[in-house]
């Protein structure tokens, strides 16, 4: 957790770039990135350097070369530590003019999220608010990995809060709920094909070491967790250089976040390679079937990008592997041939497992789509033999567009710290999600139809023509209400109606 006094030097960072003139959010976390980049490439180099010193030998890596680049800076007033203490025109100066430039030949030199700086660009705009920045990023430690997580985590937190780019940030809390369903483990290879700033990936490293704590013992596993157990997939350079900072910065080197337009490739090389895929898709878009991967209009003929993303999931996946995706409800009860020829791919063969149905206001300011995440496991041979469906009505957020929190922050999220009280469990579901989806196959298949989460055959599914919303399978409870017969009603009225005639004969005879 960052303290008080940490978070106002993020915010004070975060106002210095707006009062500078940077105003677009994601431009201004960008920036922060390259210099926290920057900063890092020190810091790694002098990491270097104390163990020489140590074991009293020469430099094994060296990220700056001895000497001078080519327009005759030497390397030395490159590095953060040199710098950081320059005038601010001097600093604007070597930043611009040689730092970025050698950021960019780097090609992998600097670890993963290097190869995504071929394309870096110097974008702030003056040497008075270069100096600010640069002074106030010094003055936050970022010593440890869970200090230096949860500070770009909290950058990126402003990308949604600043109310532009918040499609490239899913819940934190939805994501922890979706990495609980599908417990990763350490020898799983994840795959996030729609990967934005690596919030599924991420989420997923936190659980293992936390899950997991003995598999960096294994020189194996652990050789596995930084090199091959995290793929992520964008087609957009800005969001693939965030997401391979943010996996570094949660200790992660060397994770795969590539370049890759996930739709319009051929995925002859994937197919089949990954045990797990977790990811949240754009949703509501369409493209021309000549521009389409034609190994995915083999699965299902379709325009539609979350159709198409869906039968993505099942190309990637290896036999066994598993997945949990959000979709848009359309996805569940569409009636064109492609949506229910895919549902009916993920029911008769495959396994699918359970359909959690989210609130409207899940995504909201940016979007009141309805969703659902689907959960299943991908067999070629089917294996579905009851679905498990829950209707999540709270998820400890309010609804509306400023989803503020409804409890502490200890009892907030699918696994919170503090025990809910009865009447909380009302205001955050996602704990009892997690309980009953263990559940899905004993006590849940008791509970009736009325209830928050039931159980339907696959029988009853295939016979509704793969439908899956939820209503489609819930009962109404209707409370009996006991009417008198029609007889004792006109007979009422007819009383009535005398006692009326009555007194207006006694009114009229008053009168007269």
């Amino acid at each position: 957790m960052l303290t008080g006094e940490l978070r106002g030097k993020i915010d004070g960072v975060w106002n210095d770039f707006w009062s500078g003139g940077l105003a677009n959010p994601l431009q201004v976390i960008e920036q922060i990135t390259f210099l926290i980049f920057i900063k890092r490439l020190d810091e790694m180099q002098e990491l270097e350097e104390r163990k020489a010193t140590t074991l009293k030998r020469p430099l094994e890596r060296r990220i700056f070369p001895e000497g001078a680049d080519a327009r005759d800076e030497p390397y030395e007033n490159l590095r953060w530590s040199r710098f950081k203490h320059f005038a601010g025109p001097e600093m604007f100066r070597i930043v611009d003019e040689h730092v970025f430039p050698f950021i960019r030949s780097l090609n992998g030199d600097g670890g993963a999220y290097a190869r995504h700086m071929r394309d870096a660009r110097f974008q702030i705009p003056s040497p008075q608010l270069l100096a600010k920045v640069v002074d106030k990023l010094s003055q936050i430690d970022m010593g440890d990995r869970d200090t230096k997580g949860d500070v770009y985590e909290y950058m990126l937190a402003k990308i949604a809060s600043a109310g532009q780019n918040g499609q490239f940030r899913t819940p934190r809390h939805i994501i922890a709920l979706m990495v609980e369903l599908t417990q990763p483990k350490p020898e799983d290879t994840i795959c996030d094909p729609a990967a934005g700033t690596c919030g599924f990936l991420v989420a997923a490293g936190e659980y293992l070491r936390d899950k997991h704590k003995d598999l960096f013992r294994d020189e194996k596993l652990r050789a596995h967790f930084h090199e091959k157990l995290f793929n992520g997939f964008d087609f957009d350079p800005t969001m693939l250089r965030i997401g391979a900072m943010n996996m570094a910065l949660h200790g992660v080197e060397n994770a795969n976040v590539a370049y890759r337009d996930s739709l319009a490739e051929d995925h002859s090389e994937d197919a089949g390679r990954y045990s797990l895929v977790l990811a949240n898709p754009p949703f509501a878009g369409s493209l021309d079937y000549e521009t389409t991967a034609k190994d995915l209009q083999r699965i299902v003929k379709t325009k539609k990008t979350e159709l198409l993303f869906l039968a993505l999931f099942l190309r990637l996946l290896k036999t066994g592997g598993r997945a949990a995706v959000i979709v848009p409800d359309g996805v569940l009860f569409g009636s064109s041939k492609a949506h229910k020829d895919l549902r009916r791919l993920l029911v008769e063969e495959n396994k699918l497992e359970a359909v959690v149905k989210l609130p409207s206001g899940v995504f909201r300011p940016y979007a009141g789509v309805s969703t659902a995440i689907l959960v299943f496991t991908r067999t070629g041979v089917g294996g579905t033999d009851h679905v498990w469906f829950y209707d999540v009505q709270a998820d400890g957020w309010s609804l509306d567009d400023k989803r503020q929190p409804l409890l502490s922050s200890e009892k907030l999220g699918p696994t919170p710290e503090a025990a809910l009280e009865e009447s909380e469990e009302q205001k955050n579901n996602l704990p009892d999600v997690l309980m009953r989806f263990e559940e899905r196959g004993a006590a849940e298949r008791e509970r009736p139809r009325t209830a928050q989460s039931f159980c339907v055959p696959k029988a009853d599914i295939a016979a509704a023509g793969y439908d899956l919303s939820l209503n489609r399978y819930r009962e109404v409870e209707h409370e009996e209400v006991e009417h008198e017969s029609p007889a004792a009603i006109i007979a009422d009225l007819r009383r009535l109606e005398a006692e009326i005639a009555e007194g207006m004969t006694r009114l009229e005879e008053m009168v007269g």
